[in-house]
């Protein structure tokens, strides 16, 4: 699904179905009910960011409460598909540390068997830490989003590149911590990618709450990267490929039915 529903409109809502299906999926199939109490988890980067400590002391990183840290070092690091040295080259963001299986925490032998890309293959959990990218997901950036007075807008602004010149909150997050996440396949192989999607997600429905009657129907985009594409409508189809579709228009917000929660 990944090619389509990233750079459209339905980018925000497909992922938020996504999210609920996880959460559905961690009650009913491995037994955690405490999720029952409707509350999304989600991770702000941005106090980390600009309290200006590196990557690997984030508290979301720590091996006994948080989710391990950064993947063995491997010299020369070039990425999933080598796109980290095409970066560096020109000058864009240089690359950072790892690259290999994570070494500590709850996931330290976690094996996954979707990835590298399309590929189906058994390997391990991997992360490789740039902190020169932590710029786009300090505080700044979020109130840049925040401020952006169209759903379009808001969206793109979020998103990040290659429609914007440089990465934003979205793909910042994912290419911060590198390895399976900046995988544009495979990235849900790694929790974390969770956090950062509601996070993700909680910005929309911040940036909704601020002008909330206008903007809780705003949707717009359209419907595929490459021609031919419609423009996205409320009752565009999120297909998820595991359960029947539903309509954009049923989650548009969080506190109906079907999903069920709120951000503290």
């Amino acid at each position: 699904m990944a090619d389509r529903v990233h750079r459209v409109g339905q980018f925000l809502p497909w992922h938020r179905r996504f999210l609920k299906l996880f959460e559905v999926a961690l009650q009913d199939e491995c037994g955690y009910q405490v999720l029952a109490y409707c509350l999304c988890s989600f991770y702000d980067w941005s106090p980390d960011i600009d309290n200006g400590g590196p990557l690997a002391k984030f508290p979301i990183f720590d091996a006994v409460y948080g989710f391990g840290g950064n993947g063995l070092d491997i010299p020369n690091y070039a990425g999933q598909f080598g796109n980290l040295s095409a970066l560096a080259s020109a000058g864009w963001v240089a690359p950072g540390a790892g690259g290999g299986c994570i070494v500590d925490g709850p996931f330290a032998a976690y094996n996954l068997s979707v990835g590298p890309g399309t590929s189906s293959t058994n390997h391990c959990l991997q992360r490789a830490f740039n902190d020169n990218i932590r710029q786009f997901l300090s505080s700044s950036m979020i109130k840049d989003v925040l401020r952006q007075t169209t759903y379009e807008a808001f969206r793109i602004e979020l998103e990040g590149a290659p429609v914007t010149e440089t990465m934003r909150l979205h793909d910042g997050g994912h290419n911060l911590v590198g390895g399976e996440i900046a995988d544009h396949y495979s990235s849900p192989g790694d929790p974390v990618f969770y956090l950062h999607h509601a996070f993700v997600d909680k910005l929309w429905w911040d940036w909704v709450g601020l002008d909330f009657a206008s903007r809780i129907d705003q949707i717009s985009g359209r419907t595929a990267v490459v021609p031919p594409y419609t423009n996205v409508t409320l009752d565009f189809e999120l297909d998820t490929m595991v359960v029947p579709v539903v309509a954009i228009r049923e989650v548009m917000d969080i506190r109906n039915p079907l999903l069920c929660y709120t951000y503290g």
